[in-house]
């Protein structure tokens, strides 16, 4: 029986039993964009709250965390790095847009 959680070290990886944040199965790539980062609204279950979703970003998860800082500390929000995606509180979009287009990325706001 493999160990699935430790008090020590938290969640566990299934295949090679290391942290998750340390996992070293499966490689960390971000998925291919067109390079357009693709800025939307989203509330759908999220008990009626609004949350803005970057996405199509380029670069390491470094660059996404440097970047998510970055707009949390112009907006005043608070925000997370998900699934090669960024997550900011509130409703964001069209500030994050311009935010975007003068830090030099292709930007649009795609969705309703």
């Amino acid at each position: 029986m493999a160990l699935v959680y430790s008090t020590e070290t938290g969640r566990l990886c299934d295949g090679c039993e290391q942290p998750i944040d340390q996992c070293c199965c499966k490689p960390a790539s971000a998925p291919e964009g067109d390079g357009t980062v693709r800025v939307q609204r989203e509330k759908k279950g999220r008990g009626g709250k609004t949350v803005t979703i970057l996405s199509g970003i380029e670069g390491d998860k470094k660059v996404l965390s440097d970047l998510c800082k970055k707009l949390k500390k112009r907006f005043g929000s608070g925000g997370a790095v998900k699934n090669w995606t960024i997550e900011l509180q509130g409703d964001l979009a069209e500030q994050s847009v311009k935010y975007l287009q003068e830090l030099g990325f292709k930007a649009k706001q795609s969705g309703g």
